[in-house]
């Protein structure tokens, strides 16, 4: 049975954008703290590195249901989990891929159950590693249909930017924010110095990418 005080905190991200170390880190530092944390890893990686393949269409749903149950099972263990992405990036990439928006909905009841909803910026670079990266190409697609498909169903997010350190603290901040009492005129803003409003810092980040160098 699940831990009634288990806080769950989920990741999502297009690929190469750091989820699976921010994980790790967001544990050890609850650790530190004196709380049972555990980082749950991605369920797909493991599946694709076992039979050293991509998934079919019909194997989308049990992968899903893989990650969603490991969720579930640390949190019968620990004060804090951290899941390294949930079953809305399996559910984006089975509709990018494969056409099929069928796992949207058990993806999104599944999401509503999380405390905390990170989505990982884009500020770090693509490295390929495994079988299921598809290159930097993806990156903002995928990007872009997480952001609507939280938006259209109304689950509070903040987005991570930073390397390193201040990519934690930037987590960090995102965490104790997203916990912290709303009102209904302040449920999707963030005041600080780093704008995580999912609803103007991609247009900020997006500015500032195609604003040519400074001369010099």
């Amino acid at each position: 049975m699940e831990k009634p005080d288990c806080l769950r905190i989920a990741l999502l991200g297009a690929e190469s954008t750091g989820k699976t170390q921010l994980a790790r880190e967001l544990a050890a530092h609850f650790t530190a703290l004196g709380r049972n944390a555990i980082a749950v890893p991605e369920a797909l990686r493991d599946w694709c590195e076992a039979r050293q393949r991509t998934p079919r269409p019909e194997e989308q749903l049990p992968i899903a249901q893989e990650q969603e149950r490991r969720i579930d099972e640390a949190c019968a263990r620990a004060e804090v989990v951290v899941g390294d992405t949930t079953a809305v990036m399996v559910a984006i990439y089975s509709a990018m891929l494969f056409q099929d928006g069928s796992l949207y909905r058990f993806a999104l009841e599944r999401q509503r159950s999380y405390d905390v909803t990170l989505l990982m910026g884009l500020d770090l670079p693509w490295v390929a590693d495994g079988l299921q990266r598809d290159g930097p190409h993806v990156r903002e697609p995928v990007d872009e249909l997480v952001r609507d498909m939280l938006g259209r169903a109304q689950v509070p997010y903040r987005v991570v930017y930073g390397s390193g350190s201040e990519r934690l603290r930037n987590a960090l901040a995102a965490i104790d924010a997203s916990l912290a009492p709303r009102t209904a005129s302040r449920e999707w803003t963030w005041s600080c110095e780093k704008c995580a409003d999912p609803e103007c810092e991609h247009r900020l980040f997006r500015r500032l990418l195609d604003q040519p160098p400074p001369l010099s």
